[in-house]
């Protein structure tokens, strides 16, 4: 991969950037000028890159998709300082529900954000405008944050690989007390795996793990999702997206077996989640220029986050790293769990309503058909979701997850599948 060697790409990115404006509403705001980018070289230099509304950059605004916060920030965090020293472009910021709080891009502060396959469903979310603007081409690279799935969520609905890293292996993770991790959304595995390498910490390179082929595996086929509501029922094409990945695996020579969480456990899990997600975005609000100003469903979960006690959030934190030590071998002694991501495909726009809708019940909805993703943020594991092409408009996808520090394992399977997918 060569660096840019002039200005003109990031020109065009964000000429693309205003040109898919007004039909996906990917951006909350798109720079003027090209800014310059550091001294050095790199695979990355010079590569126009969306930032996510959620990152802190010197002199600008991070939103948070929210008309609550104002004040501009005094200095670039370590996530876009990391990034600025690879020598990437930021080209403009990125739309996301409220806080990031759900698995559908909109607010009342920006609006619908649309999925680029099919402008009447949605990218997911949270970081479905960083989803939309990779999966449209307007760049091929921007950052994401995953606290529940919206790495892995907004790649599902628009088509992409997206590759939550273990937590702690990138600057800034720890969000939601401890659940969110920063991240990236590209079109290609090779080029996220490239950012993960210059951006985070990983011991051993994930680039060169992904044309690696891993040694024979067991893989556990998991098909419950995290119990966090009743689930809707599952989509077939999904169901035989599964089915055929596990076939690849098995063809590959690895050992691929049905396994399921005990069902006290999988409780025990989910309340855990529920409690740092709700207890996170009560502390995220509390960093509010203007609280009034938040979505009534922010408040209603904000209000829930704020009577959770600090001994009982400290009890789910502490389940959490518990269950990262033991949930593989809870599960038969696997090394890389196989699942469905999302129940179905995109859902459309408008399925769980307008901000002014409850917000418990929104997110208990949305449970119902994303309880795939949050096990693996209160564990953290790293976790990939991978499109499987069904022959349909919206595309289908699996997700497979390793155990802690195993990221290298991890992208030399994802790697393997898509070979194999692609055949």
């Amino acid at each position: 991969m060569s660096a840019p060697s002039s200005s003109e790409p990031v020109r065009d990115a964000i000429r693309r950037a205003h040109e898919t404006r007004s039909t996906l509403n990917a951006f909350v705001s798109i720079v003027g000028e090209p800014p310059v980018p550091t001294p050095g070289e790199g695979p990355l230099h010079g590569l126009p890159i969306a930032l996510k509304d959620d990152v802190t950059v010197a002199g600008e605004v991070t939103g948070w998709g929210s008309r609550a916060f104002t004040t501009t920030g005094a200095a670039d965090d370590a996530f876009t300082a990391a990034i600025r020293r690879a020598g990437m472009v930021p080209i403009g910021r990125t739309t996301l529900p409220e806080l990031a709080a759900f698995g559908v891009t909109d607010s009342a502060a920006h609006g619908v954000t649309r999925n680029p396959l099919a402008l009447g469903h949605t990218p997911g979310g949270s970081s479905g405008g960083s989803a939309a603007a990779v999966a449209a081409g307007v760049v091929d690279l921007a950052t994401a944050s995953d606290g529940a799935g919206s790495i892995r969520i907004p790649a599902a609905c628009c088509g992409l690989p997206g590759f939550k890293p273990t937590t702690g292996t990138m600057p800034g993770a720890g969000g939601w007390r401890g659940l969110a991790t920063p991240g990236c959304l590209t079109r290609a595995l090779a080029l996220a795996a490239t950012f993960y390498d210059a951006v985070g910490s990983f011991g051993t390179s994930l680039r060169a793990a992904l044309d690696v082929e891993p040694g024979r595996l067991r893989v556990g086929v998991l098909v419950d999702p995290l119990p966090l509501a009743p689930p809707v029922a599952l989509d077939p094409h999904v169901a035989g997206a599964v089915r055929l990945a596990a076939d690849r695996l098995a063809d590959a020579g690895h050992r691929v077996v049905p396994v399921r969480m005990r069902p006290d456990r999988a409780q025990a899990a989910a309340l855990a989640v529920v409690t740092r997600m709700l207890r996170g975005l009560a502390d995220a609000a509390a960093g509010a220029d203007h609280p009034e100003r938040l979505e009534p469903r922010i408040r209603d979960l904000v209000r829930a986050g704020s009577l959770l006690p600090e001994p009982a959030v400290a009890a789910a934190v502490a389940h959490g790293r518990r269950l990262a030590d033991r949930l593989l071998d809870q599960l038969g002694d696997v090394d890389v769990l196989l699942s469905p991501t999302m129940r179905g495909a995109a859902p459309e726009v408008d399925r769980w309503g307008p901000p002014e809708r409850n917000g418990l019940a929104t997110l208990t909805s949305m449970g119902r058909f994303y309880g795939y993703t949050p096990l693996y943020n209160h564990t953290g594991q790293p976790a990939v979701t991978l499109p499987v092409d069904t022959g349909l408009r919206l595309p289908r996808a699996v997700q497979l997850a390793a155990a802690p520090g195993r990221d290298a394992l991890l992208m030399s399977v994802a790697g393997q599948v898509q070979r194999a997918l692609a055949t």
